[in-house]
C-alpha cells in the first residue's frame, strides 16, 4: 500500500489548479494535512479582496489529500464553507484539515484556514465517499 506522501504526490502530479495556486504540503498523515499558499493579485475579486473560491479550493484540496491518505480513492459528496474575514494580496494562508469521522464508505472532515496573523479566515466542512478503489 502507498504512503500518504506517495498518494498526494500522484494527486498533485495532475492537479494544475493546485499548481497555479502554488499549494505546499506542510504536514500530512492518515486523515489529516496542512497546506499553505500565498495569495496573489490574480486571486482578488471585484471588491479587491480574495475571491471566496480560493479559500474553498484550498480547503477542497486539503480535504482530498487527507481523505485519500489511507489509500482508498475518495471523492467529495457534500461541502460547505463559511467565510469569516477578508483576505488581501500577499497573505500566506494555512489550511488545517482534520478527520471527524471515517466509516466504511463515508468520511467527514473540517478545514480551518488561518492567515499569516493566525486569524481564522474560513471554516469548511466536507463529506467524502470512500470507494473500494485503491491508489
Amino acid at each position: 500500500m502507498k504512503s500518504p506522501k506517495e498518494i498526494v504526490d500522484i494527486m498533485l502530479n495532475t492537479d494544475l489548479f493546485s499548481e497555479w495556486m502554488n499549494v505546499s504540503v506542510e504536514e500530512l498523515g492518515k486523515g489529516f494535512c496542512t497546506l499553505s499558499c500565498t495569495t496573489k493579485k490574480e486571486m482578488l475579486n471585484g471588491f479587491d479582496i480574495l475571491h471566496g473560491g480560493i479559500t474553498y479550493s484550498l480547503s477542497d484540496s486539503a480535504l482530498a489529500f487527507a481523505s485519500n491518505s489511507y489509500g482508498n480513492k475518495c471523492v467529495s459528496v457534500e461541502t460547505s464553507i463559511s467565510h469569516i474575514r477578508p483576505v488581501g494580496v500577499n497573505t500566506k494562508l494555512r489550511a488545517k484539515c482534520v478527520e471527524i469521522h471515517r466509516g466504511k464508505t463515508i468520511g467527514i472532515y473540517t478545514v480551518d484556514i488561518f492567515d499569516n496573523e493566525d486569524k481564522l479566515v474560513s471554516k469548511f466542512k466536507g463529506t467524502v465517499h470512500i470507494s473500494r478503489d485503491l491508489w
